[in-house]
Order: C-alpha cells, then sequence, then structure tokens
C-alpha cells in the first residue's frame, strides 16, 4: 500500500491540561474548523450545566445541544439538529457517552467533530468507532475520528475514580488484543499492520510500567495521551483490531448477559488478564493482573458481581459478539466444562 494512502489523518490538536475547556474558543476561532464560526456544542445530562458555564466566556453564543444519554435514539437526533441548524462543526464536551453520541451524530451530519474529554474511561475519545446502545443492546458504528482533542484535567479530577481507572483496564489490555492480531496473522494469514500494533503497544506499556495513581496530574496526562494514541492505532489500521480481542468479546458478551453489571475497561482488563492466563503466559498475567489490582481495578469476577457460572457463560458466549475475528477464544474452542475448569484455575492463579 502506498505509504501516503495509510497516513494517520492527525487531528489539529491534541491538549491535556487544566482549563482547557475555557479555552475552546481559541481552538475553534481556527478557520480549519470552522469558517464562519457556526458551531455548535453538545453536552452530557450530568455536567452540562458546569460545561455550559465554563464555556460561555469563550465562545459567545454558540448553541449548546444536551445530550441525555448514550443511545442511538439520542445520536440521531442531535445529528438531526446539526443538519437543521446547518452548523459547521460540532464539539462534544463530556464523557465516553456523550463523545460517542456526538461523534456518530456529526458523521450523520457530514461535519467535523471537536473532542473534550472530562473522563478517561476509555480510548473512545478519538477512536474510530462509536458504541451506542440500541434497542438490541450496545453496537460499534464507525465513524470519523475527532478533528481536534481535548482533555481537561480539572474535570478527570472531579470525574468518579472508578470512571478514570476504568481507562487503564481498557489501554492495557491491548497488550492481549496484540496477541490475539499475531495468532490470527499465524492461524489465518490476516494481514498485520505494523505502526498500528507499535502504536497500541506503546500506549498500554506507558501504563503499566508506572508506579504513580490517578491523584496525579502526570499519570493522567499519560493515561490520556495513552487513550488517544490506543485510537489513533484504531484509525491507522481501519479496524478496532489493535485494541480489541479476546478481553473485548468477553466484555461483550458481559454486557449481553448482564447488562449494567460493570464499566467498559473494568471488564476489559478482566477480560485482558483472563485471556492471558489462557494462553500461560504467567508473565504477562502478572503484569496485567498487578496493574489492575494497583489501580484498585477489579481482577477476578467476583469483584464485579460475576459467579463462575455467569462469566463462564460470558465466555461462551465471547466469540459470537465478533463474528470472523479470531482470538485466542475461538483458537482453543474450549468446551463449557473445559472454560469453567479454566475460571476456576484463573480464580486461584491470581485471587487475591
Amino acid at each position: 500500500m502506498p505509504i501516503l494512502a495509510r497516513m494517520l489523518p492527525a487531528p489539529l490538536t491534541m491538549e491535556v491540561r487544566r482549563g482547557a475547556i475555557a479555552q475552546l474558543g481559541a481552538l475553534l476561532a481556527d478557520s480549519r474548523v470552522a469558517t464562519s464560526g457556526r458551531v455548535a456544542v453538545a453536552v452530557g445530562a450530568s455536567q452540562g450545566d458546569r460545561i455550559a458555564e465554563v464555556i460561555a466566556p469563550s465562545l459567545g453564543e454558540a448553541r449548546v445541544f444536551r445530550v441525555p444519554d448514550g443511545t442511538v435514539d439520542a445520536a440521531v437526533s442531535l445529528g438531526a439538529d446539526l443538519r437543521k441548524g446547518a452548523y459547521e462543526a460540532v464539539v462534544g464536551v463530556g464523557g465516553g457517552k456523550t463523545i460517542d453520541a456526538t461523534k456518530y451524530a456529526a458523521s450523520l451530519a457530514g461535519i467535523p467533530m471537536v473532542a473534550v474529554a472530562t473522563n478517561l474511561s476509555h480510548d473512545g475519545i478519538c477512536s474510530p468507532v462509536a458504541s451506542l446502545i440500541h434497542e438490541g443492546g450496545k453496537g460499534s458504528f464507525g465513524v470519523p475520528m475527532p478533528l481536534a482533542i481535548m482533555v481537561d484535567l480539572d474535570f478527570v479530577h472531579d470525574a468518579p475514580a472508578a470512571l478514570v481507572r476504568s481507562g487503564v483496564g481498557d489501554v492495557v489490555s491491548n497488550l492481549s488484543a496484540i496477541e490475539d492480531w499475531h495468532l490470527g496473522a499465524a492461524e489465518r494469514g490476516e494481514p498485520i499492520d505494523g505502526l498500528a500494533i507499535s502504536m497500541a503497544r506503546t500506549a498500554a506499556e506507558a501504563v503499566l510500567g508506572r508506579s504513580d495513581s490517578i491523584e496525579s496530574d502526570a499519570f493522567l496526562t499519560v493515561l490520556a495521551e495513552a487513550l488517544i494514541l490506543s485510537g489513533m492505532s484504531m484509525v491507522i489500521a481501519g479496524s478496532s483490531r489493535p485494541s480489541s480481542g479476546g478481553d473485548h468479546e468477553i466484555l461483550h458478551a458481559v454486557d449481553q448477559l448482564y447488562p449494567g453489571t460493570s464499566n467498559h475497561g473494568e471488564l476489559a482488563g478482566i477480560g485482558a488478564a483472563f485471556c492471558f492466563y489462557l494462553r500461560e503466559d504467567a508473565r504477562r498475567l502478572g503484569e496485567v493482573a498487578g496493574c489492575l489490582r494497583s489501580h484498585d481495578l477489579p481482577v477476578v469476577p467476583g469483584d464485579v458481581g460475576l459467579t463462575l457460572e455467569q462469566f463462564t457463560d460470558a465466555v461462551m458466549l465471547a466469540p459470537s459478539t465478533r463474528p470472523g475475528r479470531y482470538t485466542i477464544l475461538e483458537h482453543l474452542r474450549l468446551s463449557e466444562t473445559e472454560v469453567r475448569a479454566k475460571v476456576e484455575g484463573y480464580v486461584h492463579a491470581v485471587g487475591r
């Protein structure tokens, strides 16, 4: 493939700092975002009033839309509003649900989107995927990556700690996804993109090796950059392959069978650790489980309220959540009895 054909459409800017939201006006004054300044802002339900107050001085009369939830219906409704208003761009300010809904709405309206994250729960900040809830459960929809990305550390510090920590689980799960991609290449001849793998691995290792925590601006900056890099690796790959393997198949199965059990990143972390147990990779299992535990993330099914039987059921269902994707789960093709024994062995190996 020609080098120019696979160049990353890098964002205009990527800022991670305190007070980022208050400086939105300066970014939106860039004519590459909007030539006439007709920009809409989408905010979530929980922090909408505070965000609207913070951005008011810099954005003046910009129209603020409220996104009630992370559903397809909410995104479609916002997309219709953006089209009717003939906006040149939309800024999604909030957590993962708000940003994903805004990404999808922007794609429907055919306009660029700027992502401003107020928490670091997963790598959807700049990924080419919007995870939205619909009548059949939760689905993933392909969308363009944001034109620019900002992370406001003031808001991140105020976000629920569990949401911020879950970003650790999501980015560390890249290590399992990468192993699955290599497995797909070895067993099925699946093409590998070395640059995407390098980016996804760099993101995971950057977080895995740190000894500080979410109370530190330095750690949050690294986590934000890692999640953004992880999202960009998916743009390079043209799919979620570098960041989603058997680990994510398991989390999607849990979401289907036991909705509301836990958040995305927490389940991704457990799924990644379990997949390394299946690979009999004691070194990586120890590193991933140790990282999760050091950030007070769940490690075994019981930590998120799942019984061994429920987790076994999720592992059995997992391959059907991503048809055609080859991971350690598809490779081993374990029976239900064998999966149950592996789950018990995993809990014994890493349980507190």
